[in-house]
């Protein structure tokens, strides 16, 4: 009896802290959440970085739409600028619905403005 005490107490280990496989284990799930929060930061600084290129080329077409409607002289005609940004802007004026306005005293133009 006294025999079976003694082994059950030396079975019995208690158990304090973790052992090292589970150390492991949640070292792993950690590091598998942190580099999948690290994915979505990452993404997300693209994804500003991109939308701040649209909208300076949004900007830029709009002024140079702005510079092509305040021409008086206004004719057909077709060109391509660079800026500064970088962007190259290419821009045609073309006459619109020549057999609707041909009896008019006045002329319907097209614009096309391209932002690459």
């Amino acid at each position: 009896m006294r025999n079976r005490d003694f082994l059950r107490k030396n079975i019995c280990v208690s158990r304090n802290g973790f052992t090292l496989l589970e150390v492991i284990v949640a070292i792993a799930i950690l590091g598998i959440a942190v580099s999948v929060v690290l994915q979505l930061f990452s993404a997300n600084l693209r994804a500003i970085s991109t939308s701040a290129d649209y909208v300076a080329a949004a900007s830029r077409a709009e002024a140079e739409m702005r510079n092509v409607l305040d021409d008086k002289n206004l004719q057909e005609a077709s060109f391509s600028e660079t800026t500064p940004e970088g962007y190259r802007l290419d821009v045609s004026v073309s006459e619109a619905m020549k057999e609707r306005t041909e009896n008019l005293q006045m002329k319907m133009l097209q614009i096309d403005l391209t932002v690459h």
